[in-house]
């Protein structure tokens, strides 16, 4: 699809090209199993992993092509916010006012309930306002399966064919006393992400093991993720 649209901005020579090259919203899951270390090391190890060498380069790798990114919370039915809106990263400036604002972010009241098939929605919903974009991603983190509102297997389909792609950042358990049971508890968490979430072409699961490991899973998931294109200025006589 990119390239094609890469293409397209060749033959056209750029009056219809797209703003942007991919627009990115993550979801993170703040419902009750979220303590308030827990949602800290969340917005910590987000913000880290958006400002790393390698995901920066990434970012800022073709400004005449940005990537758009905005971040929501999610976690009952009709318990969401916005805690960063749309920005165009189209130079260090805007990635360096975007971290600094994701960084101050506190916790607010939440509901208990996990919501994965509604946050999904809504994360589609808001990469519609985000329609001329060659690609859009939906990144969902979460730590438990949904219990609440539309089942994800019965949203995920309808959210490829708008042209989204849902990929998956699952947390396993946080207890250091589980020892191994923690790499089994992330297994089969992956496993139900994998069948019941994600969604849309190379769509991927990446995995946390606690949210200590929150940091460096956001950083693999957003460098495979990102797309790198080289993208000059095109003149045409």
């Amino acid at each position: 699809m990119i390239r094609a649209a890469l293409l397209a901005l060749a033959v056209t020579g750029g009056a219809d090209a797209a703003p942007c090259r991919q627009a990115l919203a993550l979801g993170l899951d703040v419902s009750g199993s979220v303590d308030a270390r827990e949602y800290r090391l969340q917005i910590s190890g987000l913000t880290a992993a958006l400002g790393n060498d390698a995901v920066r380069a990434a970012l800022l790798s073709s400004p005449n092509a940005p990537v758009s990114l905005m971040v929501y919370e999610w976690s009952g039915p009709s318990d969401q916010a916005v805690i960063a809106p749309w920005k165009v990263i189209d130079g260090a400036e805007a990635l360096d006012g975007f971290v600094e604002g994701l960084s101050h972010t506190t916790r607010r009241a939440a509901s208990p309930g996990t919501a994965l098939g509604e946050a999904m929605t809504l994360g589609a919903g808001y990469l519609q306002e985000q329609a001329t974009c060659w690609k859009r991603t939906l990144d969902i983190s979460g730590d438990g399966t949904s219990n609440l509102g539309p089942r994800p297997r019965d949203v995920k389909e309808t959210v490829a064919a708008q042209g989204i792609t849902v990929n998956a950042l699952v947390i396993g358990s946080d207890n250091p006393a589980s020892g191994d049971q923690r790499q089994a508890e992330v297994g089969a968490l992956s496993s139900y992400f994998r069948a019941e979430v994600i969604a849309g072409p190379d769509a991927f699961v990446e995995t946390a093991i606690g949210f200590a490991d929150y940091e460096a899973a956001m950083t693999r998931k957003l460098l495979r993720e990102i797309e790198i294109l080289a993208v000059s200025d095109l003149s045409l006589d």
